[in-house]
């Protein structure tokens, strides 16, 4: 099982809904890109979501709290 730190990703985000969301976002469209490919991974989507975001190569975009 992998241990996962999430404050290493979540890098001063005011959500760790959003931190959610956007993984699984991303896991969506890794599953998608690799049905569309014919490609067959042993590693899960959700896994390489995260990794990708550890590795800061996707930003979370967060709407501004209007008040």
């Amino acid at each position: 099982m992998h241990k996962i730190n999430v404050d290493d990703m979540f890098s001063g985000k005011s959500s760790r809904y959003a931190l959610v969301i956007a993984v699984a976002k991303r896991a969506r469209e890794i599953t998608q890109e690799q049905e569309e490919e014919g490609i067959i991974s042993d590693e899960k989507p959700v896994l390489t979501a995260i990794e990708e975001f550890k590795q800061h190569k996707f930003n979370i975009l967060e709407d501004e709290d209007e008040e």
